[in-house]
């Protein structure tokens, strides 16, 4: 996986890249097909927005999260992201396999 952080009207600092690491890390262990993110950190007077890009085999994922505190924003980013990467996978998968698998037990 590559990872972009970038800032618009904040710097990012190492920490915060860290942090952003960190928390993107847990949708890496519950999907292993993410090619790519690009995570956008913002400051706009008092909001603080943190979005991303996650791009995956099949399309890509999109999902931001304005807080009051950056880091709150990315905890919160990464709560959505990792409920639509589990969505994203359940659709993916194979469903007929387990239909195949019901019709000859029966």
């Amino acid at each position: 996986m590559q990872l972009s952080v970038t800032g618009h009207h904040v710097e990012v600092t190492p920490p915060l890249r860290t942090y952003v690491e960190k928390k993107l890390e847990r949708i890496v262990r519950h999907f292993d097909h993410v090619i790519d993110v690009h995570c956008v950190l913002t400051v706009e007077k008092l909001r603080q927005k943190a979005e991303a890009t996650l791009k995956v085999r099949g399309g890509s994922i999109h999902a931001d999260a304005i807080e009051e505190d950056m880091y709150a924003a990315i905890d919160a980013l990464a709560d959505k992201l990792d409920r639509l990467v589990t969505k994203h996978k359940e659709k993916s998968g194979d469903h007929h396999a387990a239909e195949g698998r019901r019709t000859t037990r029966q």
